[in-house]
């Protein structure tokens, strides 16, 4: 009997095999392309603002040439950035956690020379940034960090982390009033604003405290949903951001996020319905 050949495997297409081994090598090394002075404030050397300014002044190297526009694309990881002379190397991350006091502005620097949450910080530690804000008469929990990755996330709208405070108001507060916290109030400025939740924690012969907690974070949030139904914030505390809560920080001390708190924080970040923070002590 005639020796039947062996079926023989269909020729692929040299050019397409040749995409497909380009496209994984492509995949397996990502590189960041960001603009330089977010590259720098995101090595953790400064803010952005900050990057922008020594990048106008000529301070700054990009691959051995000076460059002084704060939007030349950097690839992470790959090109060489140098500030005066000195090579800057991504930072080790830190996450703190502040107790800001009352009459103290969020910010590095202030043009009318009011002190910061900056002068409470310990020595040493590299650049850090808040994450978000809480106005000069605003108290209570406050996160600092140098991964702006992960503040952003922090701050997102779409990520809906609850943000626990305890507000004092100068009025008895009743059932009308919490139902129209959670109806939602149109501001002076016509912006719509509402709160997740609302509950009276306890009340005087004046004024009484409030829980109120939101899931988002606007300009003033609160005060203007109050100032709307002309009632005063008398004081206004964040207990909690997320599962992580304020607890016996004292006022202007900062410590270090555990390890636990900082993935207890992620995993909140990824759930719809973010774990409840455990009670205030």
């Amino acid at each position: 009997m005639p020796r039947q050949r062996p079926p023989q495997r269909p020729r692929q297409n040299n050019a397409a095999v040749k995409t497909r081994i380009g496209n994984k090598k492509k995949g397996s090394h990502p590189l960041k392309k960001v603009g330089l002075a977010r590259a720098i404030s995101k090595l953790g050397y400064c803010s952005r603002s900050r990057a922008a300014e020594l990048i106008a002044a000529g301070r700054v190297k990009w691959n051995g040439a000076v460059r002084r526009n704060p939007e030349t694309p950097v690839h992470l990881g790959k090109d060489r950035i140098e500030i005066d002379g000195q090579p800057v190397a991504s930072s080790s991350k830190i996450y703190l956690a502040m107790n800001k006091p009352r009459g103290v502005v969020t910010t590095a620097s202030d043009e009318k020379g009011r002190e910061t949450v900056y002068s409470f910080l310990p020595q040493n530690l590299p650049w850090l940034a808040p994450v978000g804000r809480l106005d000069k008469a605003s108290e209570g929990l406050l996160l600092l960090t140098n991964d702006s990755e992960w503040a952003a996330r922090i701050t997102a709208p779409e990520t809906h982390l609850d943000k626990r405070y305890h507000v004092q108001i100068n009025a008895i507060a009743d059932d009308a009033l919490l139902q129209k916290l959670r109806n939602g109030i149109r501001a002076g400025d016509d912006e719509f604003l509402r709160v997740k939740n609302v509950r009276m924690l306890r009340g005087g012969e004046r004024n009484s405290w409030l829980e109120i907690v939101l899931d988002e974070g606007k300009n003033r949030h609160i005060r203007r949903m109050l100032d709307a139904l002309k009632i005063e914030a008398l004081r206004l505390v964040r207990v909690a951001i997320g599962p992580l809560a304020l607890g016996d920080l004292p006022k202007g001390a900062t410590r270090a996020l555990s390890r636990e708190e900082k993935q207890a924080l992620d995993r909140a970040m990824q759930r719809q319905n973010p774990e409840p923070a455990s009670p205030v002590r």
